[in-house]
């Protein structure tokens, strides 16, 4: 009998995901399967979906993961209704107002990740700025992997840098978090020269590039996606401008960009005077996603 009251309990779960994720999929949510699967886990307080061997379903259950799918088919991203979001090795609390990190960010991090530890190999304590910092994944997920690092995080954000101390608190990462616009060229003088990587995912949209996806577009705050200028680029030249400065001879620099931006960022951090072996490098789908540099001489005042 109870094999029998187990897959009874399967099969209604089962039926309930799958009307889900036909509702997410008539909604045009990219991956409507992995998100019906997702909020049942979320609305049945577990970390993953078994339906083979799911938890008793309360009498509640129907109508709060109805509810949750009525979120999700409204394109609100996965994200902020379970207020949850996975980054590298990391699980992030996530809040409304801050900008949600991307999977392809992940791939950005991996370089300076990379980096970093080879500055680690010759100094004790390598210096890490991690500028628009938004949730803090970047500069929580250095903090994790690279636990010798001095790491800090640099948002405009009030929200943004309150989600990146709760964060650092429930991962019991040791950072500092520094509240200020990147555009202040005085904001991260206290480092000037002696940063060994800066890495940046700043907002770098222009005006005119409104994102395709109610997630986006609807729910990211604007100012971490629409960069500045006519070229969306304002921001990511304080960002270029910023790692000039507190770079040490020889440290890294890695900036996220959009695809078609490449060949412009290359031309602004050339431009700047301060970098060498300036290359734009690819997503893990192809697409140009970041700008990496090295800095050269002493640092420009």
């Amino acid at each position: 009998m109870a094999t029998e009251t187990a897959q009874e309990r399967a099969r209604a779960l089962r039926i309930q995901v799958e009307a889900g994720a036909e509702r997410l999929a008539a909604a045009g949510v990219p991956s409507p399967r992995a998100d019906a699967a997702a909020l049942a886990a979320y609305a049945l307080g577990t970390e993953a979906l078994d339906v083979l061997q799911p938890p008793e379903l309360d009498p509640g259950f129907e109508q709060r993961y109805q509810a949750l799918i009525d979120r999700r088919s409204r394109r609100e991203p996965l994200q902020l209704i379970t207020g949850r979001a996975a980054f590298r090795y990391l699980d992030l609390q996530v809040r409304p107002g801050v900008f949600l990190p991307r999977p392809e960010t992940e791939w950005v991090t991996e370089q300076a990740i990379t980096a970093l530890r080879t500055a680690a190999s010759t100094r004790p304590a390598p210096v890490v700025l991690d500028l628009c910092s938004g949730t803090g994944a970047i500069a929580l997920s250095i903090a994790h992997e690279v636990p010798e690092a001095q790491v800090l995080a640099v948002e405009v954000s009030e929200a943004a840098v309150a989600t990146i101390e709760d964060n650092a608190g429930r991962h019991h990462l040791e950072l500092q978090v520094l509240h200020g616009d990147v555009r202040n060229e005085h904001l991260v003088d206290p480092w000037q020269s002696g940063a060994d990587v800066v890495i940046s995912n700043p907002p770098y949209i222009p005006p005119g590039g409104v994102p395709v996806d109610p997630e986006v577009r609807e729910y990211d705050p604007a100012p971490a996606l629409y960069g500045g200028g006519a070229d969306g680029l304002e921001v990511p030249c304080a960002v270029i401008a910023a790692a000039a400065r507190t770079l040490r001879p020889g440290g890294t620099f890695v900036m996220e960009h959009g695809a078609d931006q490449g060949e412009q960022v290359r031309e602004l951090v050339r431009s700047c005077g301060a970098f060498t072996d300036i290359e734009t490098r690819r997503d893990l789908a192809g697409r140009d996603r970041m700008v990496v540099a090295c800095r050269i001489g002493p640092t420009t005042s």
